[in-house]
């Protein structure tokens, strides 16, 4: 077969047979192959023991590399897979693959799987992996795998067969278990060691409404059992924070599927939150010379069309027909902020000019994609559009960079991963404009993330129609990363829409424009909000920053007094009157996330103080109601 040479970072190189397998040719090099679950040939995950057949750099892949986690939950996937139809042999399987953090696999049973299954299907998947069966990967023909798939009886498989525009599709086998798959995979099933299934979920076939609703199951395994424990531990931590948990509990936010979909009803309570978010966010917009604009909701449908938006996003906006003529309902605010810029003729001497709008914008999201308050249909921007010349563009940026970090440092957020989302080079059809000015977009990008000291990572894909950005993932106190701000460059809308200046020599110039947000949607900022604390929300946050407990029923007049002497200095306080002890009075208090319970007894009263107690601190003595009234004051305006 002839020799090929293959090489190992820092291990060198070695003439080897064509056709050894990755695993072989890295043992012949040194590698300790325990632990290594994959290999990188050439920049192709592969399996151990995939053929090399020419010369090759190969880097040994472990459960620590991102590319290892892949090919070790996606095995366990097909185990869970192998499992289910163990148990319940009449399932049809759908798609099952490694996901960020774990594995899924859907299924159409007959058998309707509820949480106790769980623990019967993992108990199947660690008898099945104890048995060590080794994964082998085949090969055949379309037509062949399609006859092979209908003498399985799994019609879902046949479908996406019959779908795929290739000669040849692979599977892989474990014992009397065959999957189409692409691979790669680990080599033995003895190697999933220690797992668990976490979920149940509902999932169209191919994410695709209308299509069968199938049965998701969700699950996760690790090589130690040390990982495995401490994993679970987090995602316990997690659900206890979970936002569609701690927000209905708290008596935040609801979800009425009957009046629609992804549609979110705020509650007094987070109302009062949002509404102390957005009286920030004014006022540190004005502070940098931003004015705030309003625009309507619904605009005619040629708008979209000039803009592009029709022509790259239709299939996300909303519309009606009114007296004959079509609307659209707003899916961005950038159009409405363009308007009103073009109400008058512009100087270089009046820009930049900042718009800036808390603007609610709809938007169609499959019913499969929505999340609680991450993914909604109906959500409000804190968004802004600013107006400037090519010699203002970097200075604005900068600007804006430096606002980003000041709202998320002060509602708590110390940390965050930023990419710069560009095109894919590959299908530049679905992008707006032309090269050159995606080109001096992304340069500018660049440059502010580089004058900012920004570490950040490229992706490939990710722009949106109309320009390069970047993206601010939050990192909340789990670890999660979040969606947030976005800084958009747009050469697009303003050449379309001719929105121009009067330049120093008298003639007109293309506006630069940028779109950013600071904060993302207010939506999916709150369910940040309460995952990140848990719902024990900082003062200033706080939907009810102090209750008062009066002890006996005498002691309610004193209460009212103290509560509405803290209204003054515009703190949000109530009275518990009921007739409860005070001590189920403060345990209530407590797991509602009130920041203070202010005691008053009879001693209280005859001094003019409260009893303060502190959330998860305790008793804090007692304090007369003035001194406590400039305290709680204070500490709002901290925000602290």
């Amino acid at each position: 077969m002839g020799e090929i040479t293959v090489r190992v970072d820092n291990r060198g190189e070695k003439a080897v047979e064509s056709g050894i397998t990755s695993g072989q040719a890295m043992a012949e090099l040194g590698v300790n192959l325990s632990g290594v679950l994959a290999a990188m040939v050439n920049d192709e995950l592969v399996d151990l023991a995939h053929p090399v057949d020419k010369d090759a750099g190969i880097r040994p892949v472990t459960f620590e590399d991102p590319e290892g986690r892949r090919v070790y939950w996606h095995s366990a996937a097909h185990l869970l897979a192998q499992a289910v139809l163990s148990l319940y042999p009449g399932a049809q399987l759908g798609f099952g693959p490694a996901t960020k953090d774990g594995f899924y696999y859907d299924f159409d049973s007959e058998h309707k799987f509820v949480p106790e299954d769980l623990e019967k299907i993992e108990a199947e998947m660690q008898r099945l992996a104890s048995q060590n069966l080794e994964l082998r990967r085949l090969e055949m023909s379309r037509d062949d795998a399609i006859a092979f798939m209908k003498e399985k009886g799994q019609s879902y498989k046949v479908e996406h067969l019959s779908d795929l525009e290739v000669d040849r599709v692979s599977f892989y086998e474990q014992g009397d278990f065959v999957d189409l798959c692409a691979g790669p995979h680990l080599q033995r099933t003895g190697a999933l060691r220690f797992l668990k299934l976490t979920s149940l979920a509902g999932a169209y076939w191919k994410d695709a409404e209308g299509r069968p609703m199938l049965q998701r199951i969700y699950g996760i395994a690790f090589p130690t059992k040390e990982d495995l424990d401490a994993h679970v531990e987090r995602l316990e931590k997690a659900r206890q924070r979970d936002h569609r948990r701690v927000g209905p509990a708290l008596d935040i936010f609801s979800f009425h599927p009957e009046a629609g979909a992804g549609l979110v009803y705020w509650h007094p309570k987070g109302t009062r939150i949002l509404e102390r978010i957005e009286d920030f966010w004014k006022t540190e917009h004005r502070k940098r010379g931003y004015d705030l604009v309003r625009t309507p909701h619904i605009s005619r449908g040629e708008m979209w069309e000039k803009s592009g938006h029709y022509e790259f996003y239709r299939e996300n906006m909303y519309s009606l027909d009114i007296d004959g003529v079509e609307y659209a309902i707003k899916p961005m605010n950038c159009v409405g902020h363009i308007l009103i810029y073009k109400t008058q003729i512009r100087s270089y001497r009046d820009l930049p000019m900042r718009f800036a709008e808390l603007g609610t914008v709809y938007r169609y999201e499959r019913s499969g994609v929505l999340q609680g308050l991450l993914r909604v249909r109906g959500f409000t921007q804190d968004d802004a559009h600013i107006f400037c010349t090519p010699d203002q563009i970097q200075d604005e940026l900068a600007g804006v960079f430096e606002l980003t970090r000041f709202m998320l440092d002060t509602f708590g957020f110390k940390e965050c991963c930023v990419e710069l989302s560009v095109r894919d080079p590959a299908n530049r059809g679905k992008y707006a404009g032309s090269d050159e000015m995606w080109e001096k977009a992304e340069a500018a990008l660049c440059s502010v993330l580089g004058t900012c000291d920004q570490e950040y990572e490229r992706a490939e894909g990710e722009a949106v129609f109309y320009g390069p950005k970047i993206d601010v993932k939050i990192v909340d106190a789990l670890g999660h990363l979040w969606q947030g701000p976005t800084i958009q460059f747009d050469f697009n809308l303003p050449e379309r829409l001719d929105v121009t200046y009067v330049g120093p020599d008298g003639g007109r110039h293309p506006v630069l424009m940028i779109h950013r947000t600071v904060l993302g949607s207010m939506e999916r900022f709150m369910g940040t909000l309460l995952e990140h604390y848990g719902g024990d929300f900082p003062l200033w946050l706080a939907p009810t920053q102090a209750r008062l407990l009066p002890i006996r029923e005498e002691h309610v007049p004193f209460a009212q007094q103290v509560a509405e002497r803290l209204r003054q200095e515009n703190l949000d306080v109530d009275i518990d009157a009921s007739d409860e002890k005070v001590g189920y009075k403060i345990r209530k208090a407590e797991m509602e996330h009130v920041p203070y319970m202010l005691v008053v007894g009879g001693k209280e009263v005859e001094s003019d103080q409260v009893s303060v107690r502190k959330r998860k601190v305790g008793d804090q003595g007692q304090v007369p109601v003035g001194e406590l009234a400039e305290r709680l004051a204070a500490e709002v305006a901290s925000r602290m």
